[in-house]
């Protein structure tokens, strides 16, 4: 049986510890199949899914929970001493139970089952929970389905701030990360820093085999307890840190939310493993770009969530740029930058996520121990974004540095796939191939056309994306007359000539024109081949 998830973890950095720069330990034994397996049949039979936890308290109370705030929902469930209240209290919201209503929940694990897997302690008549079991809905190019999902208890289940051992579980960027991973099939996913096991999870759904690592033992527990909760195989925890735990391996995919965030290494301010990895300011990021060339196969990808700092004199993109160039193999590489802060709200916003709150002393001595050490290091802002980085062949051909911080769709990593796989055809197809194509203009593409009063000619004609990175190009007559005859029937190079005579502009020089930016709308999928 797995060690009890409501032991301690290793402990602070130092001799010992599981920190990403310090020495590892052997990794935690599997739970006891038998009794995940009762845990798995007492949620199914009390309808403990997302959308029976939701409707039991309602969406303003859903909405206060991630908001940290349990009161609204406990007040919704009242009295109710049904299965699915006994859980939805315990098991999502932290809050004790009576040990009859949990055993009467759970009738074939029971309380001294849940506590047998480390999931919660009994006092007396009294079960108090030591870990959330949250159910989860996930959607990805084979359907849509469910996950329950265990992870440490949150600080409105604590009552304060979190222990620094924290196993988090899904949170904002956990389903970001989900979202982006690439569909199709690969042999062999690596996950590094899992948590509690979301991404190992949603890898395993395409790949045939992960391996999960991490620098706690503790999250390991939580990813094979959650694995074998979910009834899924072929997920392989390993303890240790970045690629040591694979070294010598080759993954066809790479995977990471590490512990980007930016800490100050001071004395008092809390270093928390599920964000925090041990390094000064972006370092982390920057050992994780630079080094997961050497574990990817070649063609392999890797995606991972990261910090970036901006300096004085310094892009913060040009940094990452920096990081890629470093790789002892090549790496293609596509980097988008979602968000921009200044030291000040990035400080707030990771103190306030560690449970510490605003307007206490604790508060402004953390808010100001992060501004001096950005200030050491002359940081202006600090860059957040999605990484997504291939082992190329020879020399890498995608070197994409961008700037994209409206709403984006939901299936990027779908999205990302297929411009990746246009990509690669582009790469194959010449200018005289390409004119000879036939192209169709993608389903969430429409045009917005912009007149200045009494004006008969648009001052400003608009291509926008419903989907993908939802971006809208601005666009010339030329190109709006081709993109919108693009429907299937005609080569581009055949349109192009149309266009010109009607233009009465050179054939020529307007396809040299032209194909450049048709290339453009097939990466970033505005157009298709037909």
């Amino acid at each position: 049986m797995v060690p009890a998830l409501s032991a301690p973890r290793d402990g602070p950095r130092g001799a010992g510890s599981t920190r990403l720069n310090g020495p590892v330990t052997s990794a935690p034994a599997t739970p006891h199949p038998a009794l995940v397996a009762a845990l798995r049949a007492d949620l199914t039979s009390a309808g403990y899914t997302a959308d029976a936890v939701r409707g039991a308290w309602g969406s303003l109370a859903d909405e206060a929970i991630g908001h940290g705030l349990h009161g609204p929902a406990l007040a919704a469930l009242g009295e109710r001493t049904d299965a699915l209240a006994v859980l939805c209290r315990l098991l999502f919201l932290g809050a004790p139970a009576p040990r009859a209503a949990v055993d009467a929940a759970l009738p074939s694990l029971g309380a001294e089952g849940l506590a047998a897997l480390g999931l919660a302690d009994r006092d007396g008549d009294t079960v108090r929970a030591t870990a959330l079991v949250r159910p989860q809905d996930f959607a990805d190019a084979r359907g849509a389905g469910q996950w329950w999902i265990a992870s440490d208890l949150d600080e409105a289940a604590i009552g304060g701030a979190l222990p620094t051992g924290h196993v988090l579980g899904v949170g904002g960027a956990s389903l970001t990360l989900a979202g982006l991973q690439l569909p199709g099939h690969a042999g062999l996913a690596l996950d590094v820093g899992t948590g509690c096991g979301i991404q190992a999870l949603r890898a395993r759904r395409t790949v045939d085999r992960v391996v999960a690592t991490d620098v706690s033992a503790r999250a390991l527990a939580f990813t094979a307890l959650n694995a074998l909760l979910n009834d899924v195989d072929g997920i392989e925890v390993r303890l240790g840190s970045l690629f040591e735990p694979v070294a010598g391996e080759l993954f066809d995919r790479v995977v990471s939310n590490p512990p980007f965030v930016i800490t100050p290494r001071v004395e008092g301010v809390p270093e928390y493993e599920y964000r925090d990895g041990g390094m000064a300011g972006d370092d982390l990021v920057a050992a994780f770009v630079r080094g997961v060339g050497q574990v990817l196969a070649l063609g392999g990808t890797a995606q991972l969530l990261g910090n970036w700092e901006y300096r004085t004199g310094a892009d913060g993109l040009d940094r990452v740029r920096e990081w890629v160039a470093a790789s002892p193999v090549p790496l293609d590489a596509w980097v988008v930058e979602r968000e921009l802060l200044d030291p000040l709200a990035y400080a707030e916003l990771w103190v306030r996520d560690g449970g510490t709150a605003p307007g206490s002393p604790a508060y402004a001595r953390l808010v100001e121990a992060w501004l001096a050490d950005f200030a050491d290091r002359e940081v202006t802002a600090i860059g957040f974004g999605y990484l997504l980085l291939r082992r190329a062949e020879d020399e890498p051909t995608l070197a994409r540095y961008e700037r994209i911080t409206q709403g984006v769709g939901d299936a990027l990593g779908i999205h990302q796939g297929a411009a990746l796989t246009a990509w690669d055809r582009l790469a194959r197809t010449d200018d005289e191939a390409l004119a000879r194509a036939v192209l169709t203009v993608a389903d969430d593409v429409t045009e917005a056309r912009h007149h200045l009063p009494g004006a008969e000619a648009p001052s400003v004609i608009e291509l926008r994306q419903g989907g993908g990175f939802a971006r809208t190009v601005q666009v010339d007559p030329a190109l709006a007359a081709l993109v919108g005859a693009c429907d299937g029937d005609l080569p581009v190079g055949v349109l192009i000539s149309a266009i010109a005579d009607l233009l009465e502009a050179d054939a020529a020089a307007l396809s040299a024109d032209l194909l450049p930016r048709v290339r453009e709308l097939l990466f970033t999928g505005f157009l298709a081949w037909g």
